[in-house]
């Protein structure tokens, strides 16, 4: 019994010990990539919503061309959360 708990103790230890954040560089592409998926199917909406979601793409390109990673994912997260939110809001 004891080595079972002692057993189950270490495991949780060395999983919660162990790193699983993605560096950074890596983030910012995966949030490119979702930010790109989304744009594709983005809803009809207002030309100004649509358009300063394209700014915020093409900001957090440009950002990850300049290796400015953390730009990147600020941008990136910012126009996905307003894909997101036009997702939800009923169609007229």
């Amino acid at each position: 019994m004891k080595r079972t708990v002692f057993a189950g103790m270490f495991i949780c230890t060395a999983m919660l010990a162990s790193p699983v954040f993605a560096s950074d560089h890596d983030l910012c592409t995966i949030k490119l990539q979702e930010l790109r998926d989304k744009v594709t199917t983005l809803p009809a909406t207002s030309e100004n919503t649509t358009m300063d979601v394209k700014r915020l793409q093409a900001s957090a390109e440009a950002a990850n061309a300049a290796n400015d990673d953390k730009r990147c994912i600020a941008e990136a997260t910012q126009a996905i959360t307003r894909v997101d939110k036009l997702a939800k809001e009923p169609t007229p």
